[in-house]
């Protein structure tokens, strides 16, 4: 029987991309999405997933979704958290809306959705989660302190849960995407984008599938040995 993984925010985007990867790698998966019905449908067709409507912002919910899911399709495996918005601003215009929403999506469900699943991988002493946090959240980014505080959150978080799992067989870790080739970065204006690229040392962004492969890595046996470690994947961009 293939392995279960869970994926947020997996029908567009980066989201999409690790998705399809772990189901090349034999994986079931479940995509939850937020709202975009045409895309969770999309995703469907493209990739056999399986999808399910949850906002990941309310705690009870995803409680909810994740006893449905384990008790429709048996043990869960893995957890990719990858979900993430961004409500852009200074911080002396930004008000307190634009602040929570991004901790809520960003930051929050990664707690909801570790917190209903951690007891369950316990139990079965198996587990692999893997967050997916960003290159602003190692060294900031003008205009994003909610971002950025909600990414840096995540690592800090995976450390934190790594220590507290590791006696029952379920590893943690973290993965820093720099400037990623999705449909976010396709829509910026070409001198914005030639900009980001001279500043990214093997000179391209990076690729959706790129991050797949690292979430198929840290969510396979090979990886058994690591825990509690952030990887950045931004092409030199940002080295620590």
């Amino acid at each position: 029987m293939s392995q279960l993984a869970i994926v947020t925010g997996g029908t567009r985007g980066i989201g999409l991309a690790i998705t399809k990867t772990l189901i090349d790698n034999g994986m079931t998966v479940v995509a939850l999405f937020q709202g975009n019905e045409k895309a969770a449908k999309a995703a469907k067709e493209e990739t056999g997933c399986l999808t399910m409507k949850v906002n990941i912002s309310d705690f009870n919910e995803c409680q909810t979704a994740i006893d449905k899911i384990q008790k429709k399709h048996g043990q869960i495996h893995v957890l990719v958290n990858n979900a993430g918005i961004t409500r852009d601003g200074t911080l002396h215009k930004m008000d307190q809306q634009q602040w929570l929403d991004v901790i809520d999506t960003n930051l929050n469900s990664c707690f909801n959705l570790c917190r209903a699943v951690i007891p369950l991988m316990r139990e079965s002493r198996y587990g692999r989660i893997v967050n997916i946090s960003s290159i602003n959240g190692q060294k900031g980014q003008f205009g994003q302190t909610n971002y950025s505080a909600a990414k840096a959150g995540m690592i800090g978080f995976t450390k934190a849960l790594a220590l507290e799992s590791a006696p029952r067989g379920i590893t943690v870790n973290a993965i820093c995407p720099g400037y990623i080739e999705t449909d976010m970065t396709a829509a910026m204006n070409s001198d914005v984008l030639e900009n980001i690229i001279r500043q990214i040392p093997v000179g391209r962004m990076g690729r959706p599938n790129e991050i797949g492969e690292m979430v198929a890595f840290l969510s396979s046996e090979k990886a058994a040995f690591v825990t509690g470690a952030t990887f950045s994947v931004n092409g030199g961009q940002y080295l620590v």
